[in-house]
């Protein structure tokens, strides 16, 4: 054997030595639970890696980092930890194929590596139910879907976007021609609760022209989540959507992948090309539970007990939605925000109407008087209507909200008999045009009015008054 051989057989022996000597296991231990927070020591991920911590009863808990002091980590399990005991013991879940049970535990020995947390995504998941990680909620086995994108995307190159340009029809009249949205705009739907958020919603998830229905159900009541996909989505409306839900008594880190889940699919539909509703219900609800998670690993309070992470928070979901760049496809949004008090000045509220492209205000009065869908029209806007529709269509929406206005500024004065008819022409015609403005603003939720409808049924009111 030559001296080369010689030494490359050596070489290949040390190799085989060495080799299983630097694949260790990384592993750390719980130290302590406060709260919302377990803190652990004997890793180093970076925030927002995935951990599985093994409890004394078998069983485990995914949780993720969210937030470090020193050495030590922030984690915010994914679901209870009853069971959990100090001392256990916490695993990247990179390194963890399938979570075996503590009795048996071997785990494998291989190097531990980050990275973004990965969803699943596809056609595949049209017409499912899942919850805020990609499980099926719905009892109808497993999505099968073979493609998966990161959980939290890059932010997108604003100068890169398709403008918005083109009326989408939500299948609602008063918003089809008074409040007219685009293909790609970002609205809020603001309103107290039990004022007909969920059947507004229900109505444009049934009745819209878009290809792919995406809705996120983050924060509510577990029963309304079953109600809205039985009663108001339906089961047409089902067919082409993609439901994440994750309701009020999940973690409030379930609560925050879910909203980023749906905006994930959302995505994934709209860069291969598809027109895409995103529904997301509610906003206000991702930021309490982003609130949760800030003021347990000790981030300090600031407007109403909101940290300022909250502020950076919505943004940075809002603006993954939109037009594309390159396939074509889009993602209009509505984003509904709950007034608390009916309080239009709530901390939430403010910050979403000014990231927002519009608003729809809900009065409770209206739904009071029982007048659905119960759309203030006055204190309501879409900030690109004068760049989808034409200037005719605009003149007579200013005019329409005009005189709607006119009318309600001095609804006492005409309630009592005070007003004179001649004093004020322009007052005298908001009269004679107001029964024909409210049956044009009533919509029952099965009634189904596409944009073209809308528009002549508009135009028929001004002219029905020459």
């Amino acid at each position: 054997m030559s001296r080369h051989e010689q030494w490359s057989s050596f070489l290949r022996n040390c190799t085989q030595v060495i080799n299983p000597a630097n694949s260790f296991l990384l592993s750390g231990t719980v130290t302590k639970v406060t709260g919302l927070v377990m803190e652990a020591v004997g890793l180093r991920l970076a925030v927002g890696s995935s951990c599985t911590v093994f409890l004394a009863n078998g069983q485990n808990v995914s949780a993720e980092v969210v937030g470090f002091s020193g050495e030590r980590l922030f984690l915010m399990p994914s679901s209870d930890v009853y069971g959990l005991s100090p001392g256990a013991r916490v695993f990247p879940s990179e390194v963890l194929n399938e979570p075996p049970r503590i009795g048996n535990f071997q785990p494998p020995r291989r190097r531990a590596a980050d990275r973004a947390k990965h969803v699943i995504v596809g056609p595949e998941l049209l017409g499912r139910v899942l919850n805020g990680v990609g499980e099926p909620l719905d009892r109808l086995g497993p999505t099968h879907a073979e493609h998966s994108v990161p959980l939290y995307s890059r932010p997108f190159n604003p100068l890169e976007r398709t403008p918005v340009s083109e009326p989408l029809d939500v299948g609602v009249r008063a918003i089809n021609t008074l409040l007219t949205v685009g293909r790609g705009q970002r609205m809020g739907l603001f309103a107290g609760s039990g004022v007909g958020k969920s059947v507004l919603l229900g109505m444009m998830a049934r009745y819209t022209t878009a290809d792919v229905i995406v809705v996120g159900l983050i924060g509510e009541r577990g029963r309304e989540v079953k109600e809205f996909i039985e009663n108001i989505l339906g089961k047409d409306g089902l067919a082409r959507s993609v439901v994440v839900a994750a309701p009020a008594d999940t973690s409030p880190l379930l609560r925050l992948q879910g909203a980023a889940y749906a905006t994930a699919i959302a995505e994934y539909f709209r860069d291969s090309g598809k027109h895409v509703l995103l529904i997301m219900d509610s906003l206000t609800r991702y930021a309490m539970a982003q609130r949760e998670i800030s003021l347990a690993i000790g981030e300090p309070p600031a407007t109403k007990g909101y940290p300022p992470s909250v502020f950076a928070k919505l943004p940075q979901l809002v603006e993954r939605a939109g037009n594309g760049n390159q396939a074509g496809g889009s993602i209009t949004a509505f984003y509904t925000v709950l007034a608390e008090g009916d309080d239009q000045n709530d901390p939430i509220v403010d910050s979403a109407r000014a990231i927002l492209d519009g608003h729809i205000v809900l009065s409770r009065r209206l739904a009071e008087a029982g007048h659905y869908p119960a759309i203030d029209i006055e204190a309501s806007i879409s900030r690109v209507m004068t760049s989808v529709v034409p200037q005719k269509q605009i003149d007579m929406a200013r005019q329409f909200k005009s005189l709607y206005a006119r009318y309600q500024r001095s609804h006492d004065l005409i309630s009592v008999g005070a007003y004179v008819a001649g004093t004020d022409p322009e007052l005298d015609r908001a009269i004679r045009l107001y029964p024909s403005f409210e049956k044009f603003l009533h919509q029952t939720m099965s009634q189904y009015e596409n944009f073209a409808d809308s528009l002549v049924k508009l135009t028929k009111l001004f002219e029905i008054e020459r």
